[in-house]
C-alpha cells in the first residue's frame, strides 16, 4: 500500500473548479485531506475490490483519491457539468489504474443502481449559505440508502447532528476526528488568500 503522504502528492495535481459556484458551495478538497480519508478507508478495507461511490464529486478529488487504491470500480456523481469536465481531465493528470464513472447528476436523488459493497466518500456542501441549511443531510440519506460504510467531511460542530442522523437511519458512527480545511480565496466575498476552516470527517457504519 502506498503511503498517505505520497498518495497526496499524486492529488497534487488534480486541478480545482474553474467557476466555482458560491450557491453550491464549491470548494475543493485538499489533497492532503482527501488522502488522509482515502487512507484510513484503506487501512479498514473499505476501498480494496468494493464499489466506491463519490457523492457530490466536483472536480474529482476523492474518487481519483480511491481509483488509486484498487477499487473493483468507482463512481463521481456531479450536478456542475463544467466541474465534470475537470474532473475527467483530472482523471488523466492522475492516471489511476481503475477507471471512474463520472455521471451528471444529483447526488441526493441518486441515478444509478450500484453493485454492493459500497463504500461512499463525500464532502457535501456544509450547508453554511443562506438558503442552503442542512445541504449535507440529504447527501448522509443517499449514503443511508445505498452504503455499507461511508465517510464524510462536515463542518466543525456536526458531532451531534451526525450521530443523531445515524442513529434514525440504521447507522453506528465507528470514527470521527477533526481535520484542517484549507480554502484558496475564489469568491467576493473573500478577504484572505487563503484560510483553514474548521472541519469533521465520520466514518459511518451502515445497517
Amino acid at each position: 500500500m502506498a503511503s498517505k503522504r505520497s498518495l497526496a502528492t499524486k492529488l497534487g495535481v488534480v486541478a480545482g473548479f474553474e467557476a466555482p459556484s458560491a450557491a453550491l458551495e464549491q470548494y475543493p478538497t485538499p489533497p492532503d485531506l482527501a488522502a488522509h480519508v482515502v487512507h484510513l478507508a484503506d487501512l479498514h478495507g473499505d476501498i480494496d475490490g468494493r464499489t466506491v461511490l463519490d457523492l457530490g464529486t466536483g472536480t474529482g478529488m476523492l474518487a481519483l483519491a480511491a481509483a488509486l487504491r484498487g477499487p473493483a470500480r468507482v463512481f463521481g456523481i456531479e450536478l456542475d457539468r463544467g466541474a465534470l469536465s475537470t474532473a475527467i481531465e483530472n482523471e488523466r493528470r492522475v492516471a489511476a489504474s481503475a477507471s471512474v464513472h463520472w455521471i451528471q447528476g444529483d447526488a441526493t436523488r441518486l441515478p444509478l443502481d450500484v453493485p454492493d459493497p459500497v463504500t461512499v466518500l463525500m464532502n457535501p456542501p456544509f450547508g453554511a449559505q443562506n438558503g442552503n441549511r442542512n445541504a449535507d443531510r440529504g447527501f448522509l440519506a443517499t449514503a443511508s440508502r445505498v452504503a455499507a460504510v461511508s465517510y464524510s467531511v462536515h463542518n466543525a460542530g456536526s458531532r451531534e447532528f451526525v450521530e443523531a442522523f445515524a442513529a434514525d437511519n440504521g447507522g453506528e458512527v465507528t470514527h470521527a476526528f477533526a481535520a484542517d480545511f484549507a480554502i484558496e480565496a475564489q469568491f467576493d466575498h473573500h478577504t484572505d488568500a487563503s484560510r483553514d476552516i474548521d472541519a469533521e470527517v465520520y466514518r459511518i457504519e451502515w445497517a
